[in-house]
């Protein structure tokens, strides 16, 4: 287990307090200091890319409102909760890479991104009932990895404000992903499914997750990023392929895949034995996929 990591973050049986919630302004952006990580490419991109993917998570959400609408409790939770703080999560990202990338033209390249992300936001491409909550628990898995490994390398720069808005996202998503596992269970003893249904939707999101919209985000981060008028990295990556590798080497080298192994098995509903027994063999095959 992490020191970024408590037992109630990854079983959502465990009861924890109540907290009040974060707020942009809590935020120390006069504290940032630019030199710490103004020349550094991946975590410009890693910031401006994800903040693109939070401010567009409204489109997905009123998807997912109009898909459970049978379901108001959880409708309400994905607009009064799910909705607002991933906007929140956009706004912080936004303005921490405007303050420190003044020169990116991020409303531009925002715009660019979501001309083509909105067009992959169907409902066609939601699952059936609970199958849809397993999918919504890969994502919510994936992401609160990401900003976990975004608030480490912010802490090996020595920007502790970046670490600190990482880590706050982190939280939010975890709880995202309780939230979305506990949906899933209520849906599940409604409407049963099997376990090779739940292992299906599991291994085809885990998939996507290498492609569709972070790929989307990076591409656009990369093109107005070196644009001829703009250039923020002429020292850096040539192609936006050499930065591709070199942002999925850095992920699979430092990705907390213990973690993330457990987030994923979790929506099998496996005896806790067998689930433990099964974490070192699946750790072991997300290295070598990775």
């Amino acid at each position: 287990m992490t020191d970024m990591e408590t037992p109630s973050e990854v079983r959502p049986d465990v009861a924890r307090p109540k907290r009040a919630h974060w707020h942009i302004d809590d935020i120390a952006y006069g504290a940032i200091d630019p030199s710490r990580v103004f020349g550094d490419e991946a975590l410009f991109h890693m910031v401006a890319s994800a903040s693109f993917i939070e401010t567009g998570s409204d489109t997905y959400t009123h998807n997912l409102v109009a898909h459970f609408a049978d379901y108001p409790e959880m409708a309400s939770w994905l607009s009064a909760h799910w909705e607002p703080e991933d906007l929140q999560h956009g706004a912080a990202l936004a303005r921490y890479a405007q303050t420190v990338w003044p020169r990116f033209p991020w409303r531009a390249a925002y715009e660019s991104f979501f001309a083509e992300y909105s067009r992959l936001c169907t409902m066609e491409a939601l699952q059936a009932g609970a199958l849809e909550m397993v999918a919504r628990c890969v994502v919510e898995m994936g992401t609160s990895t990401y900003y976990q490994l975004l608030r480490t390398l912010a802490e090996r720069a020595g920007e502790p404000v970046l670490a600190d808005l990482a880590n706050r996202i982190r939280v939010d998503e975890v709880g995202h992903y309780k939230q979305f596992l506990t949906d899933f269970k209520t849906l599940k003893g409604q409407h049963p499914v099997s376990r090779w249904d739940v292992m299906r939707v599991l291994w085809a999101r885990l998939r996507e997750l290498r492609e569709s919209d972070s790929d989307v985000a990076l591409r656009h981060v990369w093109t107005h990023a070196h644009a001829a008028d703009v250039d923020l990295f002429p020292d850096g990556s040539h192609t936006f392929e050499e930065l591709s590798g070199r942002l999925f080497h850095l992920l699979s080298q430092n990705l907390p895949l213990e973690q993330a192994t457990r987030m994923t098995l979790r929506p099998l509903m496996l005896p806790h034995r067998i689930e433990n027994w099964l974490q070192t063999p699946a750790v072991w095959l997300g290295r070598r996929q990775w």
